[in-house]
């Protein structure tokens, strides 16, 4: 069965294709500040719905993209490379190549955004991107 996220105003609706089994918590300087628990989905996974207000946000031009609610402003869902199949999450290369930027790319979702989620079935590890990023 299919999950929902939606920002507060529900002007932003994010349909999931099944409840992840797993999810991050990372403490960047932007995460941290919107307290997103991020679910990992390949393009073409989730479906936007709607997103009426929906803007974007980005420090590093179109690399990485953060969509949220221009309306309530919620933090909905982002699209970046993948980061995670060239690095380990302690932030050293997988390939040894400490510069390289992957190609293929990830989009995420807040989980917190996702009501009556059954929390006891995701395993959420903390991310310390703050120092390995």
């Amino acid at each position: 069965m299919p999950l929902i996220a939606s920002c507060h105003c529900d002007a932003t609706r994010i349909e999931l294709p099944h409840a992840p089994l797993d999810a991050h918590e990372c403490n960047c300087s932007y995460c941290a500040r919107t307290g997103a628990i991020w679910a990992y989905f390949k393009p073409g996974e989730m479906k936007i719905l709607s997103e009426d207000k929906d803007k974007v946000y980005s420090v590093s031009g179109s690399l990485s993209r953060h969509h949220f609610c221009g309306h309530c402003g919620m933090q909905t869902w982002g699209d970046s490379p993948d980061w995670a199949s060239m690095y380990n999450m302690d932030g050293t290369s997988k390939t040894g190549d400490p510069s390289a930027v992957p190609t293929a790319r990830i989009h995420v979702v807040n989980l917190r955004l996702v009501d009556d989620l059954d929390w006891s079935s995701v395993t959420v590890e903390k991310v310390d991107g703050r120092n390995n990023w």
